[in-house]
């Protein structure tokens, strides 16, 4: 199932259907922003985008939306087209369980094709471009950003891969936004702390397993490398960066290598974000860029970020729900699904049995206390075992006919959560709600007022299965 570089899919997409080549002349603005947006309003079916025609650009390349999609999702797990997401968030979550599968090393990867060290221009190999009007500047926010804790060099679980914004402040030099409760942020303060610049590299169109695990919220000593291992179903294979020593997914298109500049801070932003509103302007870090290498006719992977739903949400979705999933059925062993697809986990959904009354409210109030949970879940919603957490109108169902509001919200005052949600005042900081949509039990009494629910007619899954394979011939 493994796809060793982006090329790899994108050719499984174009078999599958899955994939738009944009051949006609495309401005970089406003073109391209246009066309990311316009695919995303299509639907949960839409394709990805590769444009090889970039007016200016002799040999530019763009992908859009590479797993912006359902069957794209599927895809990129080696799973047919038409899987449901409640059986991708299955699937994923017993991958999980494989974790960690060990690395391949190679000595050898395709971007060592070209290789520039001076008079670096970022602007010369890709075709950089602003998504949305109020944007700042060209941003690149879909690379692989490796990263290692310097008090323990050697802690190959402690490197880190992530994603982050990263705006185009000239042509070799990069902003960075590093939020403090991530591993990078971490990273940094430690550097820092040391009087060290942090060195980067910086993975540019990489394979979509590595890029979704990228996003995913691992343990601070959790290699996103073994992760991908466990997600494709065998060794992921990296090459060391002769720079800085760190490790790079070997299929990368373009690669760049720098170091965040300790102590030194500029102007970020705006950017037009994940939540469909602008960030302000804040002083961020700064990296340098050393050196950048690419293979021959690169591909510059985009990802369109406002209102959702957008590639970021199916990126991210079942990547946050599964590791959200574990950590909760941990300590409660009861908990049976978790959707955390919406806005990055601002909003999760929680199915799980419960044991008695007011179980369902800590369970609630566990999901805000994990990694994730305390930059997001600014509201939970938890239901019956029975409620299908990815099926809104049986979630809607559950909220209309199981919550009294004045006994089933627990509001949590004065929480963390990313500075980036636009309700946050000030930023960084909420009230959390917590919707009880459970039946009550004992010793809540009103556990005898509900009369029983519904349940549906005997063979009603047999059926379904009847009917699918009717629909199919």
């Amino acid at each position: 199932m493994a796809y060793r570089d982006l090329r790899s899919f994108l050719d499984k997409l174009e078999a599958e259907g899955q994939l738009v080549r944009v051949t006609q002349m495309t401005h970089p603005e406003p073109d391209l922003g246009s066309a990311a947006r316009a695919v995303n309003n299509l639907g949960d079916q839409s394709p990805a985008l590769l444009f090889n025609n970039i007016h200016g650009y002799k040999t530019g390349n763009v992908a859009l939306n590479v797993i912006g999609s359902w069957p794209n999702h599927a895809l990129m797990m080696g799973l047919p087209k038409d899987t449901p997401v409640k059986e991708q968030f299955l699937e994923f979550a017993r991958r999980w369980n494989k974790f960690p599968v060990p690395v391949e090393r190679v000595e050898t990867a395709p971007f060592q094709a070209n290789k520039i060290t001076e008079d670096i221009n970022l602007f010369e190999v890709l075709p950089l471009f602003r998504l949305n009007h109020e944007d700042s500047g060209c941003f690149i926010d879909k690379a692989c950003v490796i990263s290692r804790d310097l008090d323990d060099p050697e802690n190959f679980q402690k490197q880190n891969v992530g994603i982050y914004r990263l705006q185009v402040k000239g042509k070799d030099k990069l902003g960075i936004q590093p939020i403090p409760t991530h591993d990078i942020g971490l990273h940094l303060k430690i550097a820092e702390e040391r009087g060290e610049n942090l060195p980067v590299t910086i993975a540019i169109g990489c394979d979509p397993v590595i890029t979704t695990i990228a996003g995913s919220p691992l343990a601070y000593d959790q290699s996103e490398y073994e992760m991908a291992g466990a997600i494709q179903g065998e060794p992921y294979r990296i090459v060391q960066s002769k720079h800085s020593g760190l490790d790079i997914p070997w299929g990368a298109e373009v690669v760049l290598e720098g170091e965040i500049i300790a102590g030194y801070r500029e102007l970020e932003g705006p950017f037009g974000e994940f939540t469909g509103s602008y960030s302000d302007a804040r002083r961020q870090p700064v990296i340098q860029i050393n050196a950048m290498y690419y293979r021959d006719n690169p591909i510059f992977e985009h990802l369109y970020l406002g209102m959702p739903w957008t590639e970021l949400d199916y990126m991210t979705s079942v990547a946050t729900s599964v590791p959200l999933y574990h950590q909760l059925k941990e300590a409660f062993p009861e908990v049976v699904a978790v959707n955390a697809m919406y806005t990055v986990g601002l909003v999760a959904i929680i199915s799980t049995k419960t044991r008695y009354g007011g179980f369902a409210k800590a369970v609630g109030m566990r999901a805000m206390t994990t990694p994730h949970g305390l930059g997001y879940c600014k509201l939970v919603i938890v239901v019956d075992d029975f409620v299908d957490p990815f099926n809104v109108p049986q979630v809607m169902w559950a909220l209309s006919t199981r919550v009294a509001p004045d006994k089933d919200m627990v509001m949590i005052p004065n929480a963390s959560v990313l500075a980036l949600d636009p309700s946050s005042d000030p930023p960084g900081i909420t009230h959390k709600v917590v919707i009880d949509a459970t039946t009550p039990k004992y010793p809540e009494t009103r556990g005898e007022m509900f009369a029983p629910t519904v349940e549906p007619p005997r063979d009603t899954q047999k059926w379904e299965t009847i009917i699918k394979q009717l629909m199919n011939k």
